[in-house]
């Protein structure tokens, strides 16, 4: 290499957003250098999407052996080796990997150089001594867990997504600060592979999401035996040899929690440190690296993707942010990222999966909103599979265009595709209730719940005479 490496894209960080951006430009005949300083996949491969998803199936798996009764099949405890669940988690990781990984994209064209990247001008970046010149670069580092000012953690030891999968041996008590989606995915799966959970949420459990969908998800961790703390204050944490205590501060006084594991959920925050942003001239916050519509930071030639950008942050967005740097970085289009038709799900069982508006931000927003819902309980393959907990909730206008749905119930982030595409292409509600839905299948309900738009109408005195008029005319 030589001493200056000139490039027409670098990307720092290698996680979801920054090897899209990569694989597309050189594709597309753009020189093109990846930095990575960890592990290629980034957080969404190896500390969070692939290996909670993973775990969470084991615990399905697990549950799945006590709920036979109904169906006729004896329940049985299973028998869980959780050193063997880690190795599922750890397979499926590497059985994804390759897609990711150095050989890979160094096959595609990419010059891969694995070490910190920081910036050392407006247009160069260096890393191991190495520096790269280029016409645009690309800043998608990502996000970390991050640490809440609580007495005492600093002191003891926790746990959070980059470590809490290393695990071989089930926690006997986990306590889990953050009643967020990730928070709450590992509190059940944990749950059901054996081990007593408890969560302390300062907030509301599940506090971004549509209240009356989160009250079904949280009275079947509730059932299951999960203990959950919301509004929780905490004093201090404590650790006394191989036992975490947190100490509560409650309207009765202090209460103490003891347990085996600690994990923090609470949060996460940018990963900003170490790349001199500021010999860039690029503006930035304790949130995020600040970019315009097109994804552009205050020095115009720079992109921010993913998380390190705030917002919100999901492997799709980044992934989705990908392909906004492309046409702007390589075919000078001014393409704009709109967040308004993002989808997100909380793996959770039952699943919850939402786009757009809720029915609270709906409101806010304008005097006249039709809520339409439709329960899994009206379901006839949720009633033969005995999976009838839930409802889909659709938020439309007072001209029947659709603005949002949610969706708690199985297998809603499978269910929630056709809802995206309604809310993107400004759809009304008339186009879903006119599709035909196989049946029988989960996908009805958001049939049925369009069509139920138009029950007050169809089913009025004045449709009925209407059709009692037309009928004396034979």
């Amino acid at each position: 290499m030589s001493s200056t490496l000139n490039v027409d894209i670098c990307v720092i960080g290698g996680g979801s957003g920054g090897l899209g951006v990569a694989a597309g430009a050189v594709q597309m005949g753009a020189k093109t250098v990846l930095i990575e300083s960890g592990k290629m996949g980034g957080d969404c491969l190896n500390y969070g999407c692939v290996p909670s998803k993973a775990l969470i199936a084991a615990g399905k798996h697990a549950k799945a052996m006590t709920d036979g009764a109904d169906f006729g099949i004896t329940p049985v405890k299973p028998q869980v080796d959780f050193a063997k669940v880690n190795a599922h988690v750890k397979d499926v990781i590497a059985g994804i990997a390759p897609m990711d990984s150095v050989e890979r994209f160094e096959g595609l064209g990419v010059t891969v150089l694995q070490g910190a990247g920081r910036f050392i001008d407006k247009r160069t970046v260096e890393v191991n001594g190495q520096k790269i010149k280029a016409r645009r670069i690309v800043v998608a580092t990502g996000s970390s867990a991050a640490t809440p000012p609580i007495p005492g953690l600093e002191e003891v030891s926790y746990l959070t997504n980059e470590n809490i999968f290393d695990l071989t041996s089930c926690p006997e008590h986990l306590i889990i600060i953050g009643g967020g989606p990730i928070g709450m995915e590992m509190a059940q799966a944990h749950l059901r592979l054996g081990a007593r959970v408890t969560v302390l949420e300062a907030f509301k459990l599940l506090g971004k999401d549509d209240p009356e969908l989160t009250a079904i998800v949280l009275d079947r961790l509730r059932a299951e035996g999960a203990d959950l703390r919301e509004g929780a204050k905490i004093a201090r944490i404590d650790q006394t040899g191989g036992e975490v205590s947190i100490t509560l501060e409650t309207d009765a006084g202090e209460e103490v929690i003891k347990g085996s594991h600690l994990l923090v959920a609470a949060g996460r925050k940018p990963n900003l440190e170490g790349l001199n942003l500021e010999a860039a001239g690029i503006d930035y916050t304790p949130r995020g690296i600040k970019v315009d519509d097109r994804l552009r930071t205050s020095n115009k030639k720079i992109f921010a993707i993913g998380d390190v950008a705030g917002g919100l942050q999901f492997t799709h967005v980044a992934g989705y942010h990908a392909g906004i740097v492309i046409r702007n970085a390589l075919f000078r289009v001014p393409a704009k990222a709109d967040h308004s038709s993002v989808p997100w799900v909380t793996y959770t069982d039952p699943e919850m999966a939402h786009v757009g508006l809720t029915e609270e931000m709906a409101r806010q927003k304008m005097s006249k909103v039709e809520v339409l819902r439709w329960p899994f309980a009206e379901n006839d393959r949720a009633a033969a599979e005995r999976k009838t907990e839930g409802l889909i909730k659709v938020i439309t206008d007072s001209h029947a265009r659709i603005l949002g749905a949610s969706i708690v119930g199985p297998g809603a982030g499978e269910l929630i595709l056709p809802w995206v595409m309604a809310v993107s292409q400004g759809m009304k509600v008339s186009t879903m209730a006119s599709v035909i839905a196989p049946y029988p299948t989960m996908s009805e309900v958001s049939k049925r719940a369009a069509g139920s738009y138009y029950t007050p109408t169809l089913f009025s005195p004045r449709t009925r005479f209407v059709v009692r008029f037309l009928s004396m005319f034979g």
